[in-house]
């Protein structure tokens, strides 16, 4: 279900709810652990998803740094690729989180622009079991990707997926602040 629909320069910017792992794009965008081995909520479902040849793969890469971005292939899933980014886990935000959050937002859209993806989804990196504030991550999520079209012309556009409304309503919210600055 589409909650919101922005155009913004080149791209279309899109909330929607549903399960990312169902979407047919050039990337879904991964809320990984620092293995990149599989974890619950998102990681678990996309790595379910793709098959046991995603974590084979994602063996190779020895892990990731929290605010950084690895891109694999998508194998069973619709999306072509999969970028996994390494959310930071919510410590009062007096860690530095807020940056490490932008970071992963914006090393994804570097690597779409390094890989000339025209479409990728990202999830509410680091809302679940890390904790960070929904609306606080709605915000940095929008502002940040809208700031890294910039690096990545070739993205077309780009999806917020959201499992839940409550989430979606957050993101609908920043997409209609910056996107109305932006447009």
């Amino acid at each position: 279900m589409t909650v919101l629909s922005r155009r913004i320069g080149g791209a279309e910017l899109d909330v929607v709810v549903a399960d990312i792992t169902t979407l047919s794009v050039d990337a879904i965008v991964n809320a990984a652990n620092t293995s990149l081995l599989g974890g619950g909520g998102v990681d678990g479902a996309i790595h379910r998803a793709a098959g046991p040849e995603l974590v084979a793969e994602c063996r190779m890469l020895h892990g990731c740094k929290t605010g950084d971005a690895k891109i694999t292939k998508g194998y069973r899933l619709k999306a072509t690729h999969v970028i996994h980014t390494v959310g930071p886990v919510w410590n009062g935000g007096t860690l530095g989180e807020d940056d490490l959050l932008a970071s992963c937002y914006r090393r994804a859209m570097e690597l779409c622009g390094k890989h000339e993806l025209t479409s990728v989804v990202f999830p509410a990196i680091s809302t679940g079991i890390f904790r960070f504030p929904a609306d606080r991550a709605a915000d940095i999520a929008v502002r940040t990707t809208i700031e890294g079209l910039a690096a990545a012309p070739s993205v077309a556009r780009v999806v917020f997926c959201c499992f839940a409304e409550p989430s979606a309503k957050l993101h609908a919210e920043a997409l209609a602040r910056y996107g109305s600055s932006c447009a």
